[in-house]
């Protein structure tokens, strides 16, 4: 009794197999097929695609990416900022253990719950008023940079579509570094 791999690939794709069976296997124990979590799989990755396009229509082809000023943060920029970090900080202690299931429902909550839920909704308010509109840019080509880096030992070939499409990449994403928890980048009051 066998799953025809080539067969899975062909209706969902090779990352969300990859990302199905990354997320949904134990160390030590037999993995059950499930076609309602492939195709949650694949559902997950297409908010990601998603999320990105509207980033970079977001930002337009002229944007250059430029330093985030913490003095001009808004309290929403600081929350998805401060989960974004947090957010980090788990996944990579998660993915240190080998716990790839563990580290990869971090970054799901974060990017369904506070991104793609919150913040991309938000900021399309944001983005109305001139006098945040580039540090909203800024920050939303942060976060959705990392979330493509911290996905991408998961899915690397949509993470290298992804990556480069967004401005200012324009070697591959193996050329990167993994995300770093950064600790000036962390605002409790903002998340409460």
């Amino acid at each position: 009794n066998g799953i025809n791999p080539l067969d899975i690939i062909a209706k969902y794709g090779v990352d969300a197999m990859r990302y199905f069976i990354t997320t949904n296997s134990t160390p030590g124990l037999d993995m059950r097929y499930s076609e309602e979590k492939l195709q949650s799989a694949e559902n997950y990755l297409n908010k990601i695609w998603n999320a990105c396009r509207y980033v970079e229509l977001t930002l337009g082809e002229d944007y250059v990416p430029s330093a985030i000023d913490p003095k001009k943060l808004g309290v929403l920029d600081k929350f998805i900022l401060s989960r974004l970090e947090s957010t980090i900080k788990k996944v990579t202690s998660k993915m240190e253990e080998y716990q790839f299931g563990a580290a990869s429902g971090y970054l799901y909550d974060f990017v369904y719950d506070d991104f793609c839920s919150y913040y991309l909704e938000m900021s399309k308010v944001s983005l109305g008023d001139p006098s945040q509109c580039e540090t909203v840019k800024s920050v939303l080509h942060k976060v959705m940079r990392e979330i493509i880096l911290l996905i991408y030992p998961y899915c690397p070939f949509l993470t290298e579509e992804l990556y480069l499409s967004l401005p200012g990449h324009k070697d591959s994403i193996m050329l990167e570094s993994y995300p770093v928890y950064d600790r000036k980048l962390v605002f409790p009051t903002a998340e409460r």
